[in-house]
């Protein structure tokens, strides 16, 4: 233990840092037509060897190479020719020991990801792919949580055989409930549905399926190699460039289709402590303890030293890199409360000055699963050090989350709208994004923040009503309150300031069977169930309605600083139902008037004096496109939300 918490000291040395912090951009592999150059950072090595393979998996070597000790712990091998598609390992020896290492900075590998690949990574590009960019930016997001196999692993989604749980998926065109041809699915379905964004489940190179077995599931959040595609996802795991190419073929799919792509990415721990950071740069990459133990609070058995000036290094170009070469447009950190606001407002600032101010999205979890103790001098991302992070970097608000639905971790712990009690201030607060001082939490402005009800973790919306106001009963039948209080969820945070996200299938109902935490529970119970999706049409097209009309509310979608302002005249009229009022110009109605009325009985409310039109109700979000006009006393109907627009 005394040797392991010397690393920890010498680390945080100036000594080592004037010797060993390496500026260069160019660790990993690069291949030209002419040379591949191979560079890796292992500052305590005493030497490296540099192993080449012909495939991924046969341990016969072609050639090994001692590699070259260079400036500022920067080992360097050049050879005169292209070495796309030859796979290759280190043999790094510390202290007398020797360990092989696949190479950390890879941006390909092998089957399973324990053999990087050298790749010239034009190669790779799909037909088409210069001149792929992103859809124009819109004044709102509407993300879409999606996990790649889920989408489309389910028979009735139409989509050929050989392409379901792929990347493949999202780039065929055409596919209907079970190959009919009346119900769109997958890549239509989500045109359709009028979402601004996908935010796939990890897509990196995750250790926790055999890449080689068709049946093998996991959500993905165990790190193995940062910057590589997941092999699973692709048609041929075993040739390292096809995972690059198809999921550059899945981003250009969506692109074409309007939507956007954002990465869900996992920077806050790896799967294992043994990792290729560990064999290459033994401890520096975790966190540890005073007494040399690695930090836990990822709850996984270990944190990434984000502090350090080599693992932000690593976190800022990896990003860069999936924006640039994969043209990925926004990024959701895992348990952001681990990593440093200093690192991530820089990240921010890279991608503004590269991109364009607020062009990639970037936002995170803003909590962690433990305590980590960060070096001092560094602030961790956790929602109550809001303030100091970039206008422009988002976090999920649990506090909106649980005010509508009930607190996560306590199943039978209802909201606003199944039942609950006392949740009707931070529903106000809610509603203008957290953005005015004096609640739970307070937000520079509604661009912090991510309003949602349900994410890929803990009870689906579904599951969670149902377990409320229907205990004990069958998560996959129908039941009329367990619906209308979905529809009630959707309307009130749709009409909450900031950037609206909700989990792939809560717009029809989803189930996980009331599994809240699948993330090994299997293709069978995580996948769409497009079947479902279509008896629950009426939910789903609440959403389509919900979203259709968000996208034309300015008084919604604003997310400037002054956007609390549009808010006023907020009101808990009784117990469990309340109003408030909104400035919408610069859309057909200048002011809205909405009431969440989510008691047992009909409740009455006036409206302000003039005439009004009746937008969304209880049981349609459509109304708006042929609007009664009503005026005076209104009856809001029992566990609903009923939205009134006023033209000058």
């Amino acid at each position: 233990m005394e040797k392991t918490r010397n690393y920890k000291k010498y680390y945080e040395s100036r000594e080592f840092k004037e010797q060993y912090i390496y500026e260069g951009n160019d660790l990993g592999v690069v291949c030209t037509a002419i040379s591949s150059s191979f560079k890796i950072w292992s500052p305590l090595a005493d030497s490296i060897t540099l192993n080449l393979y012909k495939d991924g998996s046969d341990d016969k070597k072609v050639r090994s190479f001692p590699m070259k000790r260079g400036k500022k712990g920067v080992w360097y091998y050049k050879i005169d020719k292209n070495c796309h598609g030859v796979y290759y390992d280190f043999t790094v020896e510390i202290d007398g020991i020797c360990t092989k290492t696949a190479d950390p900075y890879a941006i390909a590998c092998n089957c399973n990801g324990t053999r990087s690949m050298a790749v010239q990574l034009e190669k790779t590009n799909p037909d088409g792919w210069e001149n792929d960019k992103a859809p124009e930016k819109t004044d709102e997001q509407v993300i879409y949580e999606i996990h790649i196999k889920d989408f489309s692993y389910d028979a009735a989604s139409g989509v050929p055989k050989e392409y379901r749980g792929k990347y493949k998926a999202f780039t065929v065109e055409g596919t209907t409930l079970n190959g009919k041809g009346d119900k769109p699915t997958c890549l239509d379905y989500l045109e359709k549905l009028g979402i601004t964004h996908v935010q796939l489940m990890p897509v990196f190179d995750f250790a926790s399926v055999d890449e080689a077995k068709s049946e093998s599931y996991n959500w993905g959040y165990d790190p193995l190699n940062y910057n590589v595609p997941e092999g699973s996802y692709s048609t041929d795991p075993f040739h390292g460039e096809v995972r690059i190419k198809e999921l550059k073929e899945l981003v250009m799919s969506l692109h074409k289709h309007g939507i956007r792509v954002i990465m869900d990415v996992v920077y806050n721990h790896t799967f294992k402590t043994d990792s290729w950071f560990s064999r290459t740069a033994p401890y520096y990459f975790y966190r540890q303890n005073e007494d040399g133990t690695y930090s836990n609070g990822s709850a996984c058995g270990n944190d990434f030293a984000t502090e350090r000036e080599m693992c932000a290094k690593y976190i800022l170009e990896s990003v860069m890199y999936w924006a640039e070469e994969y043209h990925m447009d926004g990024f959701r950190f895992d348990l952001m409360g681990l990593l440093d606001i200093e690192l991530i407002n820089r990240i921010r600032y890279e991608l503004d000055k590269r991109f364009g101010e607020g062009e990639i999205l970037l936002y995170g979890e803003p909590w962690n699963a433990g305590t980590s103790p960060m070096e001092k001098g560094h602030t961790p991302c956790l929602k109550e050090n809001i303030q100091y992070l970039d206008k422009h970097v988002g976090i999920f608000c649990d506090n909106t989350r649980d005010a509508v639905k009930g607190h996560v971790f306590s199943a039978n712990e209802p909201g606003f709208v199944n039942g609950g009690s006392n949740c009707e201030k931070d529903i106000l607060n809610a509603v203008s994004a957290w953005s005015e001082a004096g609640g739970k939490l307070y937000a520079k402005a509604p661009s912090q923040i991510i309003t949602y009800v349900s994410a890929h973790d803990n009870l689906a919306l579904w599951d969670k009503l149902l377990v409320t106001i229907k205990p004990g009963k069958p998560f996959t039948n129908r039941f009329e309150e367990v619906v209308r209080a979905n529809k009630m969820a959707a309307a009130v945070y749709f009409t909450c300031q900031g950037s609206i996200f909700f989990l792939g299938g809560e717009e029809a109902a989803r189930t996980k069977l009331g599994d809240d935490n699948s993330y090994a529970s299997g293709a069978k119970k995580n996948q769409i169930d497009w079947q479902r999706v279509y008896e629950y049409e009426d939910i789903l097209s609440y959403y389509r309605g919900l979203i259709a009309l968000r996208k034309q509310m300015p008084g919604f979608f604003d997310k400037s600083e002054y956007a609390s302002r549009r808010i006023f005249g907020r009101e808990i009229l009784r117990k469990n139902m309340v109003k408030f009022y909104v400035d919408n110009t610069g859309n057909a109605w200048d002011t809205l008037a909405v009431y969440y009325n989510s008691t047992s009985e009909k409740q009455k409310c006036k409206l302000p004096d003039g005439t009004w039109e009746l937008l969304v109700d209880g049981n349609s979000s459509w109304l708006w496109k042929n609007p009664v006009q009503v005026s005076g006393t209104q009856e809001i109907e029992p566990v609903c939300v009923k939205l009134f627009g006023h033209k000058s």
